[in-house]
């Protein structure tokens, strides 16, 4: 099915419209998580505490650049959620957070292992106010075990699972991937152990408490590696960019560039071969001889993209039918007609921040996903979440703010606040 306008989109139904869920995340793994449930219509309130916020995220913009006030770091994360600033050291700030949990369907936290406890606030003492409550706790290395205590961020995941190890060239150091994928991944991840507990709950009822190491996730992600390392009794060596287990399967270096080429089945392999004029290679058509002799394979391949430009390759692979496409930098992807035309290039008009542009991936025919807004100042919906959700008089929400239970931004702290030239009402959800 597809769509014709922006507008189209939004007059569709949402998938999770009702379901309230209580995040109480830092950086990026469990802000992602609630993010993706949010852009499928779910009611998400993100906890921060006040002034500074999420600190750890927050503050991170390429080289301190935070363009409008914007931080980068915490927005690639963020998107429709309504952002509430309470301190969770004073007593009326966690009343605030049973209060909310509740009404609540979901809770998410990604504090240090029985943090929550301590605060009163854990699935245990949670599920006497809300017995059908799904509890996401996501830690690096979970809530238990030998290393549980232990703080876990996206190149550390990746270092101590293995997944920097296998990453690169045989000549040279392992290598972490440039996109913060350990979070990103655990976080997808996390959504979907949380749906498939909130339709056990629809099942029977019962809520329950999930217990997600971000080490675990990448773990089972890294395709055949660990069944070859228990088999071969061998470690798998890094191949830089050639797939030694797709043949052939690579990037190359082009006349002007670089470009990812693939031909596994043997008719797309006969077409590759056809393109670069070697019909002796035709030998190593059978998938299972491509294995063993794809060190040959591949260096006919770099030695013929070499001398040629992207385009030609491009028109090479349409002619011949292997897969070929430039390896294309965000301009690129920005500008292309496919991602536009589908809505994975997300252009909008932001209520706060202006114009913006996110990914999207969350195409369903009927519900399909959506972004209403981006991240929001430290404490941006405080009103509107204690008035229309905990259902505070307008005494209560001035005397939390008097007692500094609740809180919003810190204006010497760019990162945290509207953008400049704010007119004070702009964005804002509530109004008296």
């Amino acid at each position: 099915m597809t769509f014709r306008s922006m507008e189209e989109l939004f007059e569709q139904g949402e998938a999770l419209k009702g379901v309230r869920i209580l995040d109480i995340t830092r950086i990026i793994l469990g802000p992602w998580a609630s993010t993706l449930l949010a852009e499928l219509g779910a009611e998400v309130v993100h906890v921060e505490i006040p002034g500074a916020g999420d600190l750890l995220i927050r503050a991170v913009g390429p080289q301190g650049q935070f363009p409008r006030n914007i931080s980068p770091g915490m927005m690639c994360a963020s998107a429709n959620k309504y952002y509430l600033a309470v301190d969770l050291h004073k007593p009326e700030g966690l009343d605030l957070i049973k209060r909310l949990a509740a009404s609540s369907d979901i809770i998410m936290e990604n504090f240090k292992p029985g943090t929550f406890d301590k605060w009163g606030i854990g699935y245990r003492q949670l599920r006497e106010l809300n017995a059908g409550i799904v509890y996401l706790s996501m830690q690096g290395f979970g809530n238990w075990g030998s290393l549980a205590t232990r703080p876990s961020y996206d190149a550390y995941a990746q270092g101590i699972t293995g997944l920097a190890e296998i990453t690169g060239f045989p000549d040279a150091m392992g290598v972490k991937s440039s996109a913060w994928i350990g979070d990103f991944l655990s976080g997808t991840v996390a959504a979907f152990y949380t749906m498939a507990a909130l339709y056990h709950r629809k099942r029977t009822g019962k809520g329950q408490f999930i217990d997600l190491s971000q080490a675990e996730v990448l773990l089972r992600c890294m395709d055949w590696t660990w069944l070859y390392g228990f088999l071969k009794k061998k470690r798998r060596e890094r191949f830089g960019n050639r797939d030694m287990a797709v043949v052939p399967s690579c990037i190359v270096r082009v006349e002007d560039g670089f470009v990812a080429l693939a031909g596994f089945s043997e008719a797309e392999f006969e077409g590759l071969c056809l393109a670069m004029n070697r019909p002796d290679l035709l030998v190593y058509k059978p998938i299972e001889q491509r294995l063993v002799e794809a060190e040959t394979i591949y260096e006919a391949i770099e030695t013929w993209a070499r001398t040629r430009k992207t385009g030609e390759i491009r028109e090479l692979g349409e002619q011949h039918g292997f897969a070929v496409a430039q390896v294309m930098n965000v301009k690129d992807l920005h500008q292309s007609p496919h991602f536009n035309q589908r809505h994975s290039i997300w252009k909008f008009d932001d209520p706060l921040w202006g114009d913006l542009c996110y990914p999207m991936a969350l195409h369903l025919a009927d519900t399909p996903g959506r972004i209403r807004w981006s991240m929001r100042p430290v404490g941006f919906d405080n009103e509107y979440v204690l008035r229309k959700m905990v259902g505070c008089s307008a005494a209560e929400v001035a005397a939390l703010y008097e007692n500094g239970v609740v809180g919003r931004w810190n204006e010497q702290m760019a990162f945290t606040k509207p953008p400049v030239g704010w007119d004070g009402q702009q964005g804002l959800l509530f109004r008296e």
